[in-house]
């Protein structure tokens, strides 16, 4: 009897998401939860930069499940990625969205969170994303309703925090112990990553990359790098990046992130020390080594640049 009114509520709450979500645009690209220890799920976007073909699906968002309710970990790239989520975790749980947490203000983890606040959850973020919300977000936003149409659209806004983290903060919820740990700035001025303690599950937001080149812009590389080490320390046993796989071997996985981070530094700083040109320090590396994987054509000069502007400053604090 249990059993039938479980599957009784959980079909009563698929109605009321699919009733919902006509309200955004259909996406063909739909999230499948995978589950990774007892209590969570993620769900795994397309390799390389948001684009209409992938629909804006790029990148991961995670969930766990309590008797008491779910907590969210970052929400996708769009209102209507963020939809399909909300209706991928009740195919899972009839337990309500109590919470979402976001890793860090970037378009392709938030846009997503409109379906959410519209569902009644909680939204939590460190401080530092609101410098995005007032200065960027709007520029940004306008760019993907021309790229990622008509996913994005006039509709769409950027959704702020109902609660702006200071700091490290740690709630009970079913059970389980959440560790919202602050580890910016790295990816992201705002860098949060999330730690459910019973299970030794971390989910990273992007300060790890697995399968694709990262997203660097004018990120402070350096501190980054001391960023992994303190996320190592963590002792993670799952860990669930903000693109790509997730990771059973945290340690492995670390190296594409760490290598390219490293070989930006290397090569930009030679050219800065050298007095070479941006534009002929790139066209005289040697890209080789990255230049196959996932997002590099997007991605890799925006990088290389804002690693060149940033071994600039380090060079004069010398």
């Amino acid at each position: 009897m249990r059993r039938l009114l479980d599957a009784l509520l959980i079909s009563i709450a698929a109605l009321a998401g699919a009733a919902q979500a006509a309200e955004y645009e259909p996406v063909k690209n739909k999230p499948v939860p995978i589950r990774v220890g007892t209590y969570g799920y993620y769900v795994q976007g397309q390799g390389g930069p948001a684009s209409a073909t992938n629909e804006g699906f790029n990148s991961n968002a995670g969930f766990v499940v309590t008797p008491e309710g779910v907590v969210v970990i970052d929400a996708l790239g769009t209102p209507s990625l963020g939809q399909e989520l909300i209706q991928a975790i009740r195919r899972v749980t009839d337990k309500p969205v109590k919470r979402v947490l976001v890793t860090h203000y970037h378009a392709d983890h938030v846009y997503g969170l409109q379906a959410f606040k519209a569902a009644g959850a909680d939204i939590w973020a460190h401080r530092a994303g609101r410098a995005y919300i007032e200065g960027d977000a709007e520029a940004r936003l306008e760019q993907r309703r021309r790229d990622l149409a008509p996913w994005v659209n006039a509709a769409t806004r950027v959704v702020p925090a109902d609660r702006w983290l200071d700091g490290n903060e740690s709630f009970r919820l079913g059970g389980l112990t959440f560790d919202v740990i602050y580890l910016g700035p790295a990816h992201s001025p705002e860098d949060l990553v999330v730690v459910v303690r019973e299970e030794q599950l971390v989910f990273t937001g992007d300060i790890i990359f697995t399968g694709r080149i990262p997203f660097v812009g004018e990120a402070d590389s350096k501190r980054w790098l001391s960023t992994m080490d303190r996320l190592l320390a963590l002792q993670p046993k799952i860990m669930v990046t903000g693109h790509g796989r997730v990771s059973t071997d945290p340690a492995r996985d670390l190296t594409l992130t760490r290598d390219y981070l490293l070989y930006l530094r290397q090569t930009m700083g030679k050219a800065v020390e050298d007095f070479v040109p941006f534009d002929e320090a790139y066209r005289k590396t040697d890209w080789s080594r990255f230049e196959t994987i996932p997002a590099f054509d997007a991605a890799n000069r925006i990088n290389a640049y804002g690693t060149y502007l940033l071994m600039e400053r380090e060079s004069l604090q010398k």
